[in-house]
């Protein structure tokens, strides 16, 4: 007669228990020998059933290097493949979630490497030959151009596309290529005072995920990116992009009750829960919307307009370039709204 007192139906809440739990548990038995990985843009940490990924760039605002997009993807596969991990949390240390992309390499320092050879030397990924595609005297590659943006998105995706639960924290703030990577996340919540938007959609820039008017709706996406405008986190809220805005106080606290809730679920309740959301999502045409707006991203940067804002940031800097955009909108430095 088969011994049914160890099933986990046997126990209160059993449904409860942790993947690995029992000795009905498919992983009975198995250590899981996680393998160190060294990140540079990055940290990696399971707390109980959570995954934690981090930015770790605070002095560059977390912004954006080709490394981000190939360390993001990696720790996101560890999170889905650990049975121990239900739900998976990107936040950003330091200032703010993620100020967008490095790109004092290509506004700033055309074909000028910045440090030295790395796994992206020699590929579409490398810098210096990226620089050298934005020369404004040279002849564009748009399909160099996309070879990269598009493997920057497909890593920034895999939060979308991931079998767990990912969710975005955001605090002070989360503007251009970062909210690339905010709006993939299955859940946004952030800090009322977050400032979150895109303004290069004022020149040099189209955001490439294509992600915000399957976010925000039609209007709306259009009413942030025909003047790119931020908003606050609160006005997020209002607006459905983020599930919650509290206080900057009680962000951490906030964050960790609802990723302690969905932690609560069985894994394959939140698969199958994903899945079934994410199809009607995906209908809407979200590869199609990614493929689009990448395309635009590059051609954006090679017009009159973008070439004049590239040459302007190789003359002045970088930073001069963005206050001479964005201060008659009012909002050079401006903590959030429109």
């Amino acid at each position: 007669m088969t011994d049914h007192s160890e099933h986990s139906g046997t126990r209160p809440a059993g449904w409860r228990d942790d993947l690995t739990a029992g000795d009905d548990s498919l992983f009975a038995g198995r250590v899981h020998a996680d393998s160190p990985h060294d990140y540079r843009t990055l940290t990696y940490e399971v707390t109980g059933r959570i995954a934690r990924i981090t930015f770790d760039r605070p002095d560059r605002g977390n912004a954006i290097t080709v490394d981000t997009p190939i360390e993001l993807a990696d720790a996101v596969e560890r999170a889905d493949l650990d049975p121990r991990v239900h739900v998976m949390v990107v936040s950003g240390r330091g200032k703010g979630f993620c100020g967008g992309y490095d790109l004092s390499i290509f506004a700033e320092n055309v074909g000028e490497p910045v440090e030295g050879p790395d796994r992206s030397t020699g590929t579409v990924l490398d810098p210096v030959a990226q620089a050298r595609n934005h020369n404004p005297w040279g002849t564009w590659d748009p399909m160099v151009d996309y070879a990269m943006m598009s493997r920057f998105n497909r890593g920034f995706a895999s939060l979308l596309h991931a079998n767990k639960p990912t969710v975005a924290k955001l605090h002070g703030f989360a503007v251009a290529g970062g909210t690339d990577i905010a709006l993939y996340a299955d859940q946004i919540i952030c800090a009322d005072d977050t400032k979150i938007g895109y303004p290069p959609t004022r020149v040099w820039g189209i955001p490439a995920a294509g992600m915000w008017a399957h976010r925000l709706g039609d209007q709306r996406a259009k009413r942030l990116l025909f003047t790119g405008d931020c908003i606050s986190g609160r006005q997020a809220a209002e607006w459905g992009l983020a599930v919650d805005a509290p206080t900057a106080d009680e962000l951490d606290d906030r964050t960790e009750e609802l990723l302690e809730r969905i932690a609560r679920m069985p894994i394959n309740q939140l698969m199958m829960t994903k899945l079934a959301l994410n199809s009607a999502l995906l209908a809407h045409g979200v590869a199609n919307s990614t493929m689009v707006s990448t395309i635009f991203d590059g051609m954006s940067r090679h017009t009159r307009e973008g070439y004049a804002f590239q040459l302007r940031s190789a003359t002045v800097g970088f930073r001069e370039a963005v206050r001479e955009r964005d201060e008659p909108n009012g909002d050079w430095k401006r903590a959030g709204g429109i």
